[in-house]
């Protein structure tokens, strides 16, 4: 049989601990049998992170934007604790937050569902997808830490030189203190971004902020959502019969626990990051969830939406074979396969992407899946997989569907 080719490359962003180990057996069995894959490398491990002073992260982006389509494993953000694990030479930013900022994207998210595991909420019965603002506020947060009594201040300072000062706090003792930002340019992209995608998928959207209490910071995210959807999306959503709605974040939640589902979520940049958890694992699991960035150019970057399994890896590093869920890892290959086949019209690597998501729906349908998977499903599978005897049953499959050509 021979392999799949591929006109231009994706850009692969290789990651950390146990996303780091499965993401090459699943190259190994999953893509290099049946594609002649071209990719561009860039390592973005803590190590190399820390030995590039971290400019390989902004290199990775750059390519994206270059190729039009990227694959990223998952990464560790820095901290104290990696810093002394590591024995890294600075503490950097998150990577994605980096990678985020240089493509000016919006980050959509949605469970991947399968028939023998239902939601832990009872009374969802279609997909909640999370559109996560990708730039700014606490991501890209100036902060720090003072030691005794003093005064914090808020300083504008324009070109023409014009001041605007506000108090943010009067110490009496030692204490912390944040500043953050962001543009309405970024703002005016994640809306237009959220509609589009709505329109696309044909879902009501909701956007959900905070405003009664964040009067100018998230007053200004709700009104340049309403701006941009008056302005250019109110008579596009009105034809497609598409909804609009904005409430606040708290009320947001409360309806959603409530509802059927079966619509697009917009959320600011931290509130995305913990609602797309929350979606995830009520859906079934934090590794049955795709997630794409989607850059304003028309450019994509697919990633897993879970961290890097980090007791998982120590694990396996005595020699365990860990029953981590890979799935995943895998729809960010087959939805960069995806994109990368409708942008160079490849038709065989498209009808692959989606053979290998079948192939990995089935082989969970049919009472083959991980441990954390196998405690929700019914019925209870007899037994659970590890990470490469699910592997080798998703390969088993594909094999079989590439041969046969189903």
């Amino acid at each position: 049989m021979s392999k799949i080719t591929m006109k231009t490359p994706l850009v692969e962003i290789d990651g950390d601990e146990m996303t780091r180990v499965l993401w090459e057996l699943v190259k190994e069995k999953l893509l290099l049998p049946f594609i002649d894959l071209k990719t561009e490398y860039y390592d973005l491990g803590l190590l190399n992170r820390d030995d590039t002073d971290d400019k390989v992260s902004a290199e990775s982006a750059h390519a994206i934007l270059r190729l039009g389509v990227g694959v990223k494993c998952a990464t560790i953000t820095s901290n104290s604790a990696r810093q002394e694990e590591y024995g890294l030479k600075h503490l950097h930013p998150s990577p994605n937050a980096t990678i985020r900022a240089i493509l000016d994207g919006t980050v959509f998210r949605k469970p991947i569902t399968v028939s023998c595991i239902n939601p832990s909420v009872s009374t969802w019965k279609a997909p909640i997808v999370i559109g996560r603002h990708a730039y700014g506020d606490v991501y890209k947060a100036a902060e720090m830490a003072v030691d005794g009594p003093g005064k914090a201040e808020l300083v504008y300072t324009g070109e023409n030189g014009k001041e605007q000062r506000m108090t943010v706090a009067e110490f009496k003792g030692a204490g912390i203190v944040q500043g953050m930002h962001n543009y309405d340019s970024s703002i005016r992209s994640f809306a237009r971004a959220c509609f589009l995608y709505a329109l696309e998928e044909k879902l009501p959207i909701w956007f959900a902020s905070k405003d009664t209490i964040s009067k100018i910071y998230d007053g200004r995210f709700k009104a340049i959502f309403g701006e941009v959807y008056e302005t250019e999306f109110k008579e596009k959503c009105t034809t497609a019969g598409i909804s609009y709605f904005y409430t606040l974040i708290d009320d947001a939640v409360a309806r959603v626990v409530k509802g059927e589902g079966g619509f697009l979520w917009a959320c600011k940049n931290y509130d995305g990051d913990v609602m797309s958890d929350m979606i995830a694992s009520a859906s079934g699991s934090l590794a049955m969830m795709t997630s794409v960035l989607v850059s304003p150019s028309g450019v994509f970057e697919y990633e897993a939406a879970h961290g890097t399994v980090q007791q998982h890896y120590y694990r396996w590093k005595k020699g365990e074979k860990t029953s981590t869920n890979p799935v995943a890892l895998i729809f960010a290959w087959t939805g960069a396969l995806a994109k990368r086949a409708e942008l160079d019209n490849t038709p065989e690597l498209a009808d692959f992407a989606k053979k290998l998501e079948t192939a990995v729906l089935h082989t969970i349908e049919e009472g083959e899946m991980t441990s954390d998977l196998a405690k929700l499903a019914n019925p209870v599978p007899v037994t659970t997989l590890n990470s490469w005897e699910f592997i080798e049953a998703v390969r088993r499959r594909i094999q079989v569907l590439q041969e046969t050509g189903l």
